[in-house]
């Protein structure tokens, strides 16, 4: 009687067993940092609104620093900018970049960005979307590359900003190397 229920509960675990471990094996991901799936370097214009640019402008304060501090705390900017495969502002954009960026630290001029680079040229087509801390005073800083859609569909990686040009709040352009680790 006991090798009757003995067989079928073994075999039962064994079938629960194999089916784990090939259902964890199968999902997991080695990521070398080294060897991107995807990779390109972009270059990211900011013109802020400063009453009389409206020609120019890519990007306006939507709220005013609150006065905390002398770090802009609390200044909201939403923008529209183009983002170009060299330094060069005025090179056709390959895409654009429309989001927001605050002021978030009292004490360091930082900012937290979310934003979607939305690209619709002939070398890509779709979206990506980013976000996370600016450390403007660091030489680089990483955000996520937490999604997209198009020729970007559900990617992930990073987007490592170095400050090339910064004139005061009025422009800054940033390189943005793109490196994906998970393409679809």
């Amino acid at each position: 009687m006991t090798s009757l229920v003995l067989k079928p509960c073994c075999f039962f675990f064994l079938i629960l067993f194999v089916s784990q471990h090939y259902s964890v094996s199968a999902t997991k991901k080695s990521l070398d940092p080294r060897n991107p799936c995807k990779r390109f370097v972009l270059y990211y214009h900011d013109i802020l609104f400063g009453g009389n640019d409206v020609a120019n402008a890519t990007s306006a304060a939507t709220t005013n620093a609150i006065g905390l501090g002398n770090s802009y705390l609390g200044m909201l900017v939403i923008f529209d900018d183009p983002m170009t495969k060299d330094q060069h502002l005025l090179s056709p954009p390959v895409a654009r970049a429309q989001g927001f960026y605050f002021y978030h630290m009292k004490t360091t001029y930082n900012a937290w960005f979310a934003y979607t680079l939305i690209f619709n040229s002939s070398d890509h087509k779709g979206t990506l979307n980013i976000m996370g801390a600016d450390m403007i005073m660091e030489k680089t800083r990483d955000l996520s590359v937490v999604g997209g859609t198009g020729d970007f569909f559900m990617a992930r990686g990073i987007a490592t900003l170095e400050t090339m040009t910064l004139e005061g709040f009025k422009y800054f352009r940033l390189k943005m190397d793109i490196k994906l680790y998970e393409c679809y």
